[in-house]
């Protein structure tokens, strides 16, 4: 297998395509986990070239690439017709052995969790598929309109791999494909009578904290649910090329200091500027909810800044 040169390859070409967009992504030294020194960005004489170019080589963010860390994405079902019900199928293969992954370790109350996002970032799925004894995942699916669409597989694996994967592989979806605009950035939208409310901003190479508060007929939510073992599950996917964010909440019920709303936060880290899509998933009342909001790393701020801010995403907080 020559996984490692797949992977550097295709580093290689989203460099070329994205420019410097990527660079963010080098201002850590992954070895040291420290900002180099000076003489460490250009390359010092003492480095050894296997470090000074393992240096140069940014970290992908996760769903790029269907292939990575010695797993692979096998998805049964790449084509699926528009606003009909269907069955996605797939599986995790080990590309050491060519088997199908059957050992997973339990993150937020499940063994993998799947997201599916148009190319366009206007449709959001986060499905729960069930696992077969022999390692094939299925999970029914109604997507509403055609085009282009990304399936990502977020799991971790138990065994010789403990960190956490992201996957991703196209799917189509069959029909008259009318791709839409990235929705405005707004700081407040409304989902089924539900207010939520954004408070911070996304910033490329550094992590930042993220506030989504939620309120109903103008009174907070102070009851909000667990879900995913968490009040809130968000998920970030950069526009152009669907780079995958998955985002963990600060605190968890329980720990006698996370309330049940009306406010969840995030720490969040874009990997480069430019726009993003921001899905929160939230339970009240037995049924869950997803706020999607458009942000821009390092970009022009929100379309609603509150009153007397003089700071503003613009200015890169």
């Amino acid at each position: 297998m020559h996984t490692g040169l797949k992977i550097t390859a295709f580093a290689a070409a989203l460099a070329a395509t994205f420019g410097s967009a990527y660079a963010v992504g080098g201002a850590m030294d992954p070895a040291a986990g420290k900002e180099p020194s000076h003489q460490d960005a250009h390359g010092a004489k003492e480095r050894p070239a296997a470090e000074k170019d393992a240096a140069r080589t940014p970290e992908l963010p996760g769903g790029l690439q269907i292939s990575q860390g010695g797993y692979a994405l096998d998805l049964d079902t790449p084509r699926v017709e528009a606003g009909e019900p269907a069955e996605l199928r797939f599986a995790v293969v080990d590309e050491d052995s060519s088997r199908k992954v059957t050992a997973f370790r339990r993150e937020h109350g499940k063994e993998l969790h799947l997201i599916v996002a148009s190319s366009d970032l206007t449709t959001y799925r986060h499905l729960h598929p069930e696992r077969a004894a022999d390692g094939t995942w299925s999970t029914p699916v109604e997507l509403p309109e055609a085009g282009g669409y990304r399936v990502f597989a977020d799991f971790t694996p138990d065994g010789k791999n403990a960190e956490g994967v992201t996957l991703g592989a196209d799917l189509a979806v069959s029909g008259d494909a009318r791709p839409e605009a990235l929705p405005d950035a707004e700081r407040t939208v409304t989902v089924d009578g539900y207010e939520v409310t954004l408070d911070g901003a996304l910033r490329p190479g550094a992590g930042s904290e993220l506030k989504l508060g939620v309120e109903k007929d103008g009174k907070p939510v102070t009851d909000l649910q667990p879900y995913l073992g968490a009040y809130g599950h968000l998920v970030a996917l950069r526009a152009g090329d669907l780079a995958y964010l998955h985002v963990h909440p600060n605190g968890e019920p329980g720990d006698g200091r996370t309330k049940p709303g009306p406010e969840v936060s995030f720490t969040a880290t874009a990997p480069s500027k430019g726009a993003y899509r921001l899905f929160l998933d939230f339970r009240h009342e037995g049924k869950v909810r997803t706020a999607a909001f458009t942000v821009h790393a390092g970009g022009p701020a929100a379309a609603e800044p509150e009153p007397g801010n003089d700071e503003s995403a613009g200015h890169g907080h």
